[in-house]
């Protein structure tokens, strides 16, 4: 039997709507939080039996539909040629300044590069249940390019920003390096038996359209064309990307997963009906008395019953480090005893 989730991201229709959500993995869970007593995150993510254990975690607790395997977007980067600090976030010590700087980002081969994360994947497949697929992912090249150019966090990344500009050929260099990289990678993930990928792009929504028509579309379609031979499904995440979903369409990908500040019937609309939506609870809403969480729910519930191809629930965003468990562990209920689309 086709597990729920990969069923619903196919399109078809599920016995029950499939959950599960990002950050789901971490540090709202005290079982989390009692392995990084002894541990930093980064030695962490590259220790497989540690790594597939934080995986399991969620699966175990609350029954999700997916795992997502515990990683951090900023990990190829250093198989690529890149050096990264974790500093309560991504540090690189050597930014990308200049368009000489662009050769420093070198092919992966993740055997040699993240053998670790390879492990993890084959770890988590030996133990999750045949009904619960993990999902490998990666972070989106504009995304990732924010960080090589800032050098760290930032809430506008204005010169990764600048960079667009000052250095337009080069900046396209990049992004076809890194679209290249996470192509690699997420193959090799499929390899290891990911059954389905998730393109991560947290920081898109800082582009206009034609901004992201000319630059970042283009890197997409260069993963999503040499990922369509794996025939796993593939996810993408244009983070507060609302404006851009005209500039989005047609981007050759099976689920589009919608931030909390879209509708998903508007989503659909601005999609025409093309793929299969994924969201959009706002995480906030985890921390409302449990009556208002039960409407928040039903509200998304209700929305995806109207969409073209199927919905799979999820929040608009990661869930928030201070979430109580029981409040999740709610929503997985409810969800799980919904009525699906066409259902009474």
């Amino acid at each position: 039997m086709t597990p729920a989730f990969l069923e619903a991201a196919r399109g078809g229709t599920p016995a029950h709507t499939p959950i599960w959500v990002m950050r789901q993995a971490g540090r709202y869970l005290p079982e989390y939080r009692k392995i990084r007593e002894n541990i930093d995150f980064l030695s962490l993510t590259q220790t497989p039996e540690l790594a597939a254990e934080v995986t399991l975690q969620p699966v175990r607790r609350f029954g999700m539909d997916a795992a997502i395997l515990f990683s951090d977007i900023m990990t190829p980067l250093e198989g690529m040629g890149i050096p990264i600090e974790f500093q309560g976030g991504p540090v690189l010590p050597e930014p990308i300044e200049k368009a000489s700087d662009v050769a420093r980002v070198t092919p992966l081969e993740p055997e040699e590069g993240v053998p670790f994360v390879l492990e993890t994947v084959r770890r988590c497949v030996e133990q999750l249940p045949e009904e619960v697929p993990l999902i490998g992912f990666c972070g989106a090249p504009f995304t990732l390019m924010c960080y090589l150019v800032q050098g760290r966090g930032s809430k506008d990344f204005v010169k990764a920003r600048a960079f667009l500009r000052s250095e337009p050929a080069a900046a396209r260099d990049l992004l076809d390096r890194l679209a290249d990289g996470m192509a690699t990678y997420l193959e090799a993930q499929v390899k290891a038996g990911a059954r389905a990928l998730m393109i991560f792009d947290s920081w898109i929504g800082l582009l206009s359209e034609p901004q992201f028509r000319e630059l970042e579309r283009p890197a997409l379609d260069r993963i999503a064309a040499a990922l369509r031979p794996l025939d796993v499904p593939l996810i993408y995440f244009p983070n507060q990307g609302g404006h851009l979903l005209g500039g989005v369409k047609g981007l050759d990908v099976d689920v589009m997963e919608i931030d909390w500040r879209r509708p998903l019937s508007a989503a659909d609309a601005d999609l025409d009906g093309s793929y299969v939506l994924q969201g959009n609870l706002d995480p906030s809403a985890l921390f409302a008395p449990p009556e208002t969480l039960d409407q928040e729910v039903d509200r998304v519930l209700a929305e995806g019953r109207k969409l073209s191809r199927g919905h799979i629930f999820n929040l608009g965003h990661g869930i928030d480090r201070h979430t109580d468990p029981d409040q999740l562990a709610r929503v997985v209920d409810r969800v799980h005893a919904a009525p699906v689309g066409g259902q009474e």
